[in-house]
């Protein structure tokens, strides 16, 4: 590029407890090249932002409430589940992006969000070549579902699952205490629509100093209702207590999800509502035992109180080696964390075409699945206990409560015509 050109950056799908460590990592980075790019404007609510014109200008923010988004959970710029259609099936929004693009100087496009927006970031880093308008486009990677290829993990998921797993083992010694008289059986369901790395983490809970009778169920195995009650039956009479860990994509032979609502989402993915009632109420009717159930939902994917320490440091360091990718003129690729070493951790970025990983899922392997499919291997706690590994508490309040920071959000001035987002 031949004059500094400012930046564009947006937070897409379901948000987590670091994206906004990426963020951070995207603009303060961005702030330190300030000879080689000009001003980050993210988009309200993701790609819509760009569509609708709807551009917040980060310089705008301080330096303290930046290096704030550090600790903050959720999506400080908001989000959206948009995907955009091909460029021969919707030409207008393409046509609305370059239009907008070339109103403020956009020439860097920063999109961080899992495999639809892997998808939405190779789509723009294509219609420069297309249209004529020089972009450069780097997905940075989030997921809860940890199911984006090639990188060995996606920030997110280490801290939803340490979540999950601390959530598990704590319920797990409420009911261990009460099956006496009460609770025998209970059921948490946790996210994870295709692939079960987050079920897998509520396994980790049972350690070798306190074994707790855990059953979970994956979407990579199809539902075997006789030996899943006869599992849970066993360990109600060995333990006197069992607690399931159930994934929200769990299906039938058929390929039916238990929790199936025939509604789709804006992805054209389909609505569930709920596998844990579901779960609970065959394990009331066919054994009998006294349950309660939970959906850890929104939670689980907010706790920043409770983050990965290791998900924190590689969230920024994504958003981070984006901005240094995109600065050296590399243009549809993803930064991607390489595991160098178990013991001790160590972990590296490399650079991944964003062919590669736009559309693709990464399920659970066979060999982390023991062999009855209700729990995880030796092989697996030892993927899963680094990224759960550490704690980076944010600061706290005189009040006792975390200590966030909220954006000023000031727009910049819109210099096009009105665009309606289909």
């Amino acid at each position: 590029m031949s004059k500094k050109m400012n930046a564009f950056y947006a937070q897409s799908g379901g948000v987590t407890a670091v994206i906004n460590a990426s963020a951070c990592g995207v603009i303060e980075t961005a702030r330190a090249n300030k000879d080689k790019i000009g001003k980050v404007y993210a988009g309200n609510n993701g790609i819509i932002g760009a569509l609708s014109e709807e551009l917040i200008d980060t310089s705008k923010e301080t330096k303290s409430t930046i290096a704030g988004l550090r600790s903050t959970p959720s999506g400080a710029f908001g989000s959206c589940r948009f995907k955009l259609k091909s460029l021969e099936d919707n030409k207008a929004e393409y046509e609305r992006l370059i239009e907008v693009f070339k109103a403020h100087n956009i020439g860097y496009f920063f999109y961080n969000g899992g495999g639809d927006s892997a998808d939405t970031c190779l789509k723009v880093s294509q219609i420069g070549k297309k249209m004529g308008y020089p972009i450069t486009a780097v997905h940075v990677p989030k997921t809860v579902d940890n199911d984006l290829p090639i990188t060995d993990n996606c920030p997110g998921f280490g801290s939803v699952a340490k979540y999950i797993a601390v959530s598990t083992m704590e319920a797990s010694f409420d009911v261990a205490s009460m099956c006496k008289t009460s609770t025998k059986v209970f059921v948490l369901e946790v996210m994870g629509r295709h692939a079960g790395w987050i079920a897998a983490a509520g396994a980790m809970a049972s350690t070798e100093d306190h074994e707790i009778p855990i059953v979970v169920l994956f979407p990579e195995v199809k539902f075997d209702q006789k030996a899943f009650l006869k599992n849970v039956d066993e360990k109600v009479k060995k333990f006197g207590y069992c607690t399931v860990v159930v994934s929200e994509g769990v299906a039938w032979p058929n390929g039916k999800f238990l929790a199936e609502t025939g509604l789709k989402d804006a992805f054209g993915h389909s609505q569930l509502g709920g596998a844990a009632p579901v779960v609970a109420g065959m394990i009331q009717e066919k054994l009998g035992h006294k349950y309660h159930w939970a959906v850890a939902d929104y939670l689980q994917r907010a706790a920043r109180h409770i983050s990965s320490k290791s998900d924190v440091e590689q969230a920024y360091a994504t958003g981070k080696k984006a901005v240094e990718y995109a600065i050296k003129g590399h243009n549809s690729v993803m930064p991607a964390i390489k595991r160098t070493s178990n013991k001790p951790y160590k972990w590296k970025i490399e650079m991944a075409p964003l062919k590669k990983v736009a559309n693709v899922e990464k399920m659970m392997p066979k060999s982390f699945i023991s062999k009855d499919g209700f729990g995880i291997t030796k092989k697996c706690r030892e993927y899963l206990e680094p990224l759960i590994r550490g704690e980076e508490f944010p600061a706290f309040n005189k009040n006792g409560l975390p200590k966030y920071v909220t954006l000023k959000k000031i727009m910049v001035e819109k210099k096009c015509g009105p665009f309606e987002v289909k």
